[in-house]
């Protein structure tokens, strides 16, 4: 009998903070796509967009059937920090300079909607989800009197003035610390802001999953992967979603929430691939601000609080990101930093519970790809989370619907999908271009010279030079698997990931289970194939 693989459930061998009050076994089930189906709009992808958009939909009285290629919930909102920001990676005074003052508001005025929307709807349906409003800190990265900090303080004040003008609740406070802050390093002074959100997501998700799952317009069909995705017909186009099992839903609009498209290029082209590291710490209840706290460095450092038990809650510090697959195999030293920056602040630190990795997608212009995709007319996509996955994907459950339902909704001119970039960014754009064809120097690469070499649980590329390169996994027992190197997106030779026990592509970050080669995070289609 096979053995349930772990890649179904999340994508990664750590698992996240989020299933110790909410563990795998409390997700719903769903039957596997065994027969065609036609319906109004098919969702693919279970995670905060795909249910998102569908909630928005199925209340309207749309018909809808959603689509997962592993178990619900089994991607990466499952293994985000939880928060819910309508602050920006970039700074609104970047994205201005960008995008203009009116994108700009756009953006304020979209996030915001999304963080009450999750509260709104987790109230109406009864998910005890943890949510709360919570003031949000960006503070320096460099300790008082240090180079560097006059600096970060300088462009507080400069992103308070525009976070203002922009219509938010924000001051620069000289000598501000949060509370339970009695470490040596002294990062005081903060740029201070109101109204942003924390909450369980998974919690927040499996409810909203669950009310969905009782409604007559709603279905869902777990392992059922998505193969293509096609408009068909000229005047009256309808959509065309093929599963690997063979199975077809025909509809009129197709969703790919699938946290990147389902595609060759377009949009990817745009796009740059992060993973990004998390630890949960003990701390006694009470002791520490509740509160989003984020640093300057870069990659930045990211802070929150969740449950754990009676006496202690978890501070869930996030940061060292790297470019997937071009950084080494993600050592465990990422979270040894992470410890230590907590323990350096925060003298009642208690124990790691928990240590997890996640992607995130970073486009070249600071702002995600979320409607119509480009060059089609009833395929939508939501992509380019930016750090702001949570409140992306629900604002993707709106703008979506909207369009769907032909509805005109402004936040569409920032985040259409065929917007142009800004010329400023074409250099840019154009070095990360260069920097993504230089992964193909793999194809002429061995990680290891013979199969011996691999320890217990670890992989690694074996290229030998009369044939083409594979991906060899040697688990605990000593039991070897091999699969072709190759991603099936583009050809980009795989690297191993020892934290996640994962093959990830570099070129376009795809990803694949260490063990078995099940597809976990495209644009990649499908799985790694046995090796020849």
């Amino acid at each position: 009998m096979a053995t349930h693989s772990h890649f179904l459930d999340t994508s990664g061998e750590t698992d996240p903070v989020w299933i110790h009050t909410e563990p795998y076994s409390n997700r719903p089930h769903f039957d596997k796509l065994s027969e065609d189906a036609k319906t109004d709009v098919c969702v693919i992808g279970s995670g905060i967009a795909g249910v998102s958009v569908s909630y928005e939909l199925v209340s309207r009285g749309v018909k809808v059937i959603m689509l997962e290629a592993r178990e619900a919930i089994s991607g990466e909102s499952g293994r985000t920090s939880g928060h819910l920001s309508s602050s920006i990676d970039s700074g609104f005074g970047e994205l201005a300079a960008k995008r203009g003052d009116e994108g700009a508001r756009l953006a304020v005025e979209s996030h915001t909607y999304a963080i009450d929307r999750v509260g709104e709807i987790s109230k109406e349906l009864g998910i005890d989800c943890e949510y709360r409003l919570v003031p949000g800190y960006d503070i320096s990265q460099h300790q008082r009197g240090q180079d560097g900090h006059e600096d970060d303080v300088k462009e507080f004040k400069e992103e308070a003035k525009k976070m203002t003008e922009l219509g938010l609740k924000a001051e620069y406070k000289d000598g501000f610390a949060i509370k339970g802050w009695d470490g040596k390093a002294d990062q005081r002074d903060a740029l201070t802001y109101a109204h942003q959100a924390l909450f369980h997501p998974t919690k927040y998700i499996n409810g909203v999953l669950k009310y969905l799952s009782q409604q007559v317009n709603f279905k869902c069909y777990t392992r059922s992967r998505v193969m293509s995705v096609e408009e068909k017909g000229h005047f009256k186009k309808e959509v065309r979603v093929s599963t690997e099992g063979g199975q077809t839903i025909t509809c009129v609009n197709a969703v790919e929430a699938t946290c990147i498209p389902l595609q060759k290029l377009s949009v990817i082209t745009e796009l740059k691939f992060y993973r990004t590291y998390c630890i949960a710490v003990r701390i006694p209840k009470d002791t520490i601000e509740d509160c989003s706290l984020y640093d300057s460095a870069d990659p930045y450092h990211y802070l929150r609080l969740t449950a754990c038990d009676d006496k202690h809650d978890y501070i869930v510090l996030g940061g060292n990101d790297h470019k997937v697959g071009q950084e080494g195999t993600g050592t465990p030293d990422r979270f040894a930093e992470l410890e230590a920056w907590v323990r350096a602040r925060f003298t009642q630190a208690g124990s790691v519970d928990y240590k997890w990795s996640g992607q995130i997608l970073e486009p070249v212009d600071y702002t995600a790809f979320i409607g119509r995709n480009q060059g089609q007319s009833n395929i939508y996509i939501c992509t380019g989370d930016y750090g702001n996955g949570l409140t992306h994907g629900v604002i993707a459950g709106k703008l979506i619907a909207d369009e769907i339902m032909g509805f005109a909704n402004p936040w569409s001119k920032i985040y259409k999908p065929n917007r142009i970039p800004p010329l400023s960014r074409i250099p840019d754009q154009l070095m990360h271009d260069a920097q993504v064809n230089m992964q193909y120097k793999r194809l002429l690469q061995s990680d290891i010279s013979d199969i011996e070499d691999l320890a217990p649980g670890q992989g690694g590329v074996l290229h030998p030079l009369t044939s083409m390169p594979v991906a060899v996994y040697k688990d605990e027992e000593g039991k070897v698997s091999k699969f072709s190197a190759l991603c099936p997106h583009l050809k980009g030779v795989v690297c191993w990931n020892g934290v996640e026990k994962s093959w990830d592509c570099p070129v376009h970050g795809s990803r694949f289970g260490g063990k078995d080669g099940v597809g976990i995070m495209g644009p990649a289609k499908g799985n790694l194939p046995p090796a020849a």
